[in-house]
């Protein structure tokens, strides 16, 4: 099946992004890049993109855009068998907070055999997510998300962030104002990184697994 313009547009968008970033554009994105006055006209893209072969989307995700035959960042589904080489032993640490900031120094509460396709890039460890507030990137309370160690972010990227001795996991911003972590949930309020705080990026999101519930 033959794709527009537009849509080879939008496949080079998104795969920027998976490289850039490690994940892809929500619809909203899409749509404000490409002067779409909503996300419908997004949809129909994408539906298009996914009949030619070029992506598939995972029902339920904001973020559930894959590129065919790339690694997927996330997966609501935990029980999947890993095939032999492409299994990650990774320790569950703690809580983090998707609402309100809390203390992560749980230490390691379980040990989980994952497969590594559910990521990009590979994880370091597994945070159970408390609260709603990254509701609209598709990241729920209960969920196990992955993080890659490193001190390195990019403005725009989902982070997990040590303010004084609390985690949150947050869509970063970096201005002129300073630094904010952003919640995905109209409901929260962004949080504002004073300058006197103590402020350290702890690690990227990287995927996520959805136990069965």
């Amino acid at each position: 099946m033959d794709i527009t313009d537009t849509q080879q547009a939008i496949l080079a968008m998104i795969t920027e992004r998976i490289e850039a970033d490690g994940v892809p554009p929500s619809q909203v994105e899409i749509a404000h890049a490409f002067g779409f006055k909503g996300v419908r006209a997004a949809q129909y893209h994408l539906e298009a993109l996914e009949q030619a072969g070029a992506i598939r989307r995972v029902p339920g995700q904001a973020r559930g855009i894959r590129l065919q035959g790339a690694p997927s960042p996330s997966s609501p589904a935990a029980d999947l068998v890993p095939a032999a080489g492409d299994a990650l032993r990774l320790p569950v640490l703690g809580q983090v907070a998707a609402g309100l900031p809390i203390g992560a120094d749980a230490g390691v509460q379980d040990m989980v055999l994952l497969d590594r396709v559910f990521f990009s890039p590979a994880p370091d460890y597994l945070l159970r997510v408390k609260g709603d507030s990254m509701r609209d990137e598709g990241i729920l309370h209960g969920d196990l998300i992955g993080v890659h160690r490193t001190n390195d972010a990019r403005s725009g990227q989902i982070v997990v962030a040590r303010i004084e001795e609390e985690i949150t996991v947050k869509l970063l911003k970096i201005g002129k104002d300073g630094i904010r972590l952003l919640p995905r949930n109209p409901d929260y309020a962004p949080i504002v990184v004073q300058p006197d705080q103590d402020f350290a990026i702890e690690g990227l999101y990287c995927g996520l697994v959805r136990p069965n519930r």
